[in-house]
């Protein structure tokens, strides 16, 4: 394998370009079972017959655990949305609600993961509690959510066809949280009005009613505090603790 052309660094993973292929290599603190519960996770996501990279193998590399899987050559979501924002958010959204109509009851449940990650955060014990019934009062649904859907996890082929990749927060439950933590993305890097828009593409796409999405704010603002850099951290916090969170604001 050929580990010299690094393509992404993310938290604890290093991604690299082999050819055809792409080498996601774990640091040392990804079990086994981590990192084979997240190649399966992707697995099960692929027999949707969602566009997404295909698993080739799971492997060791100088002692670290690796998720190889095929590349695909195109165009960056994020890039397209910049050079013309009204056709691709368009697109995004339009690609979002298909990927909230596949079902995959193998997968972890999202609200389980949001309990977990709700009672590691740093908000003060009446928030976490507030929030922990909030979500226990969510209706249930068992829809496929990707948990990290925002246009750098998007590749357009040269021939039209967009590609979701990194599956590794993917989970089954209610797809409006799914379409809320897109909108928490956008708003933490500044785009208030490219969230609002994409709230409402997702409305009009998916027949979800905006204060429904918006209702799932503080929740999944909550367990998204748990990890990321302080001025995230410092952002999901406030949505959070917020009594009305909006896209506005």
């Amino acid at each position: 394998m050929n580990l010299d052309r690094i393509i992404a660094v993310r938290n604890n993973k290093t991604v690299f370009r082999d050819g055809d292929r792409v080498i996601k290599v774990f640091d040392n603190d990804f079990t086994k079972a981590d990192v084979l519960n997240e190649a399966l996770n992707q697995a099960l996501v692929e027999e949707t017959g969602l566009h997404i990279p295909a698993i080739l193998e799971v492997s060791r590399i100088d002692g670290r655990w690796a998720i190889v899987s095929e590349y695909i050559k195109g165009k960056n979501l994020a890039q397209l949305i910049a050079d013309d924002s009204g056709k691709w958010l368009d697109v995004m959204a339009a690609l979002h609600c298909e990927v909230a109509s596949k079902s995959v009851p193998a997968l972890p449940k999202l609200n389980d993961k949001l309990h977990r990650k709700i009672c590691a955060s740093l908000l003060p014990a009446t928030a976490r509690y507030d929030i922990h019934n909030r979500l226990d009062a969510m209706p249930k649904h068992a829809s496929l959510c990707h948990g990290d859907f925002n246009p750098s996890n998007i590749t357009v082929t040269p021939d039209g066809t967009p590609y979701i990749l990194d599956w590794s927060h993917a989970s089954c439950g209610d797809p409006a949280s799914d379409a809320a933590m897109t909108c928490l993305m956008f708003m933490c890097d500044g785009q208030n009005e490219t969230a609002g828009r994409y709230l409402r593409l997702y409305c009009e796409k998916s027949g979800t009613d905006a204060e429904h999405i918006k209702s799932w704010f503080p929740i999944m603002a909550a367990a998204a505090s748990v990890s990321g850099m302080p001025e995230k951290r410092d952002f999901y916090n406030r949505i959070a603790t917020e009594s009305e969170p909006d896209v506005e604001k």
